[in-house]
């Protein structure tokens, strides 16, 4: 299984998103032993956000997880940009820690820029970090300018990730961001990576995509997110509200794509040639 390292954890490639989980009772079963099996087959990061469903999100993932081995997880959450300020950031995550149901979490992300100063946000992470209650801090929807303001300010060299759209069909910050991460050894978490559950079938159905497939006796699922972690330094994760369906994409992190392979899928999904405008979610 192919593996990535975020701060001084070591974790599988491919994680379990949660936007749009936790928002109806009728799916929450599902959504539990989604997020179970998914564990169950081997993945141990779990992507959320007070955002989500203004805590559903985080309050489901708090019921999946209640009776796992807290060490045996890795647990990303995010602030909300008006709350990633010195005055309101400390009540914001232990109300997160709250919904949860642990103690910390073991990456806490800055959602998307907004007014308050970043040099104050990134200060108050960093308190969170000394008080124990985040083991590592990073951001979310930042561009190339925002990650290059944010190398200026003290203590910045310890960001740990960096998490922004990317799959096949969206690979716009390949052409200036992905570079510049890569030169800094910073990871990408890439949120859609199967493009939002790939609705109009641009990536499923695909011919290419299906006759990797076939070669891997793989869904074209799995061969978007093996295309998504391809370079080692990327998590995907994957959001998904059926129990099997988690289980597939977990079980993608085992596939490797061949040079011809990712060749003709550059051909089919070429590489961006100009600057292209973050998609933030």
């Amino acid at each position: 299984m192919r593996e990535l390292k975020i701060g001084d954890s070591t974790v599988p490639a491919i994680g379990l998103g949660t936007w749009h989980m936790g928002d109806s009772a009728s799916t929450r079963a599902d959504e539990i032993k989604a997020i179970q099996n998914g564990v169950d087959a081997g993945a141990r990061v779990i992507d959320t956000a007070e955002m989500y469903g203004n805590g559903r999100s985080e309050n489901l993932v708090g019921e999946a997880i209640k009776d796992m081995k807290r060490d045996d997880l890795f647990i990303i959450d995010k602030v909300l940009p008006s709350n990633a300020s010195a005055s309101r950031m400390e009540h914001s995550v232990d109300t997160s820690l709250k919904l949860v149901g642990t103690d910390y979490f073991d990456l806490y992300l800055y959602h998307w820029r907004g007014a308050v100063p970043l040099s104050e946000t990134v200060e108050t992470l960093q308190q969170l970090q000394q008080k124990g209650k985040i083991k590592h801090w990073g951001v979310s929807n930042f561009d190339i300018s925002d990650m290059e303001e944010l190398m200026e300010l003290p203590g910045s060299d310890q960001v740990a990730a960096n998490e922004d759209l990317y799959n096949l069909g969206s690979r716009g910050i390949e052409y200036s961001l992905l570079p510049w991460m890569r030169k800094r050894n910073i990871p990408l978490i890439a949120y859609t990576p199967v493009a939002a559950g790939d609705a109009r079938g641009r990536l499923t159905q695909d011919a290419v995509v299906n006759q990797i497939a076939d070669n891997h006796s793989a869904t074209p699922w799995q061969i978007i997110l093996a295309w998504a972690i391809r370079d080692g330094s990327t998590l995907a994760i994957p959001q998904s509200s059926d129990p099997k369906h988690a289980v597939d994409n977990v079980k993608a992190a085992d596939i490797t794509l061949t040079d011809n392979e990712l060749a003709q899928l550059d051909v089919e999904f070429p590489k961006p040639t100009s600057k292209q405008p973050l998609d933030m979610r």
